[in-house]
């Protein structure tokens, strides 16, 4: 379910889903859609109401890729701010597999895969906070990364929670 700006307000929550599999390969998917748009990305979206973010977690993992996950760990916080009004926040889970077959939710995403690290390493369509948690050195609050001037971010902030 899509929420619409208005329904979020000035203060948004976003889950997002890391699912590895038994393989190590990484679920991601590329979005049709917004900033991301064709970039490997996290399944993630906005909590709805009457949910937890770790529910919306696994639900976004499952509208976008049919795979239903279980929830493991929380893998860190994005925190941000849009144009100096908005904040943008999103707790990112580590998910392993229950079940499903893999597919892309053609309405939203242009396509979902498993990937290895190496793979998302060396495909320049990989977006900053799948690099970001590829990296195990990162154990601390990262607060110097740009997004990039698409999301018009005037602040933006990775706390990893490995």
């Amino acid at each position: 379910m899509l929420m619409s700006k208005k329904d979020r307000g000035k203060v948004w929550l976003a889950a997002a889903g890391l699912l590895i599999d038994d393989d190590g390969k990484w679920l991601v998917v590329k979005k049709k859609y917004g900033g991301l748009k064709g970039k490997w990305s996290i399944p993630a979206g906005f909590v709805d109401a009457g949910e937890t973010v770790d529910e919306a977690a696994v639900r976004e993992v499952f509208e976008e890729t049919g795979i239903l996950g279980e929830v493991v760990s929380v893998l860190g916080i994005r925190s941000g701010v849009i144009k100096e009004t908005i904040s943008d926040n999103m707790i990112v889970f580590l998910l392993k597999k229950k079940s499903g077959a893999l597919f892309a939710d053609e309405k939203e995403i242009e396509r979902a895969a498993f990937l290895t690290p190496e793979e998302l390493e060396e495909d320049p369509a990989t977006s900053l906070m799948v690099h970001y948690f590829m990296n195990e050195n990162n154990k601390h609050i990262e607060d110097k990364i740009n997004p990039g001037d698409i999301f018009g971010y005037t602040s933006y902030k990775i706390f990893d929670c490995r």
